[in-house]
Formats: C-alpha cells, structure tokens, sequence
C-alpha cells in the first residue's frame, strides 16, 4: 500500500542535538580551563560520567527511562512541564543534579571548588539554549514532503524541554500536522501504544507509515513492533547486528525522498 504519513523522529533526526550538546560542553568546560586550568576534555569526559552515575541513582530513573529522558538533557532541562507525579520530583531534583554533576566533575580531576561547579552548572544550560542547531538537509526534505504526505512529529523526553526545542527553530512546527512527546503521552519509543495513539492521529494503518529516525532501540524497533516500515538514518555510517533490522538505511535525510516517492 501506498505511503501516505511519515513520522520523523527529532533528536538527531531533524535538529543536530549531538552538535548542540558537544559545543555546549566544549564552551562551558574552556570557562573550567580558564578558571580552574583543567583539561576540558578530561572535564567533559568526568561530567559526563558523574552525571550518569547521579541520574541512574534516583527513584525517577525507571521513569525517565520509559519516557526517554537522557542524563545529559536533565544537565539543562527545567521539568516543568507533564503531568506525572515523577517531573516533579525531578523539577526538585535538578538544580542539584546539575551542581552536583559539575562539581563532581571537578573534583575528579582534583578541583575542589563547589563555587565554580555551580556557575558552571549555571553555564551549561545557556550554553546548550544558544545553539538549536539544524541538520542542512531538514528543510528542504520537509519542503518536498508537506503537502504530499501527512507529517508527524515523534518525539521522547520531557514535554517542556522537547517543546523548547522545537520552539527554538521556529519554522519548524508548522511543517507537521501532529505533535506526540513521550513525556506527554506517559510512553516512549519503542513502546507499541505511543506508534499507535500517532497512526490513530493520523488516520492510518501500519502500513500506510514510515517512521524514520536515527536510533534503531527505540525508533526502528517501535515502527517494526506494529508493522510499519522503518528507515534508519545512519549518517556516521555505524554497523549494525541483525537484532533490529530497518526497511531501509540511510546516510542523509536525501535519501528519504525517494523512498517515500517510490
């Protein structure tokens, strides 16, 4: 059957959150260099790996988990949106999560100066809110679609953060007839309810989609889960087992046109 809806992932899909993360860590951890005279790869690299340990540690990691929220989005999100009882337990943990990451950060390279983790903790989110930083390809891919297909956003995290940043690309919402958040629904990617609740918004069967994103765990293994086909947007080129396996692989968004004009 012909396609008639595509659903587009948006992290790493459609905007550059990788880029806009690194860059934010590269600018907030020079600040560290200049104050402190660490070695900011050596920071990011301790940052990162105090922030996970933190995240994993509290009640609302199961949570996060099924919705999709990452420890280094909780480095800069607010959560204060969603209904869930658990955003605001994390709306409470997360100023301390991120003073907590950075300060720890420092101290495992012998920098133990609480009052600089804190600006940094400060720093970091500023840094990643500068930079909604969007693949060369999206827009033009959009344009060619809209108006042919009907376009649907999917999207794990936080309905306020994930909101945010589709806010910080302004053009971009317009391009979609509809907008799902995990955060939102109460589930996330790969889970079989939140492809369907976006089919049911869409009027369409399995078969009349296409989900395409980037990570195969959540968004090939869902759309796969119900039937639709699934193409993965693979531009670092990274090899893959035969445990999750996509209709169709790309290296660009380019490529997507013609699988959907077939």
């Amino acid at each position: 059957m012909a396609i008639r809806a595509v659903l587009f992932d948006l992290d790493d899909t459609l905007l550059w959150d990788e880029r806009s993360v690194r860059e934010a860590f590269e600018a907030t951890c020079a600040e560290a260099k200049r104050e402190a005279g660490v070695n900011p790869e050596e920071l990011e690299h301790a940052v990162r790996r105090e922030a996970r340990a933190l995240y994993e540690s509290f009640e609302t990691f199961p949570f996060t988990k099924n919705i999709g929220i990452n420890p280094f989005e909780g480095l800069w999100a607010n959560f204060t949106g969603g209904e869930q009882p658990e955003f605001r337990k994390l709306e409470r943990l997360a100023p301390g999560y991120r003073a907590q990451a950075w300060t720890r950060g420092l101290k495992a390279l012998g920098v133990d100066n609480t009052a600089l983790g804190l600006r940094l903790a400060e720093q970091f989110p500023a840094e990643r809110r500068s930079r909604p930083i969007v693949y060369e390809e999206t827009f033009r891919v959009l344009d060619e679609l809209k108006g042919h297909f009907r376009l649907l956003l999917l999207t794990n995290g936080a309905p306020d953060l994930q909101q945010e940043k589709i806010d910080g690309v302004p053009q971009l919402a317009g391009y979609f007839d509809q907008i799902v958040i995990s955060g939102t629904f109460g589930q996330g990617k790969p889970a079989e309810a939140i492809f369907r609740h976006a089919m049911e918004l869409l009027s369409i069967g399995p078969e009349e989609g296409v989900m395409v994103g980037d990570k195969l765990t959540t968004d090939i293994k869902g759309a796969n889960g119900v039937g639709m086909r699934s193409v993965w947007l693979n531009r670092h080129g990274i090899d893959r087992t035969d445990e999750i396996v996509p209709a169709y692989e790309i290296a660009s968004l380019n490529e997507l046109l013609t699988i959907v004009k077939a």
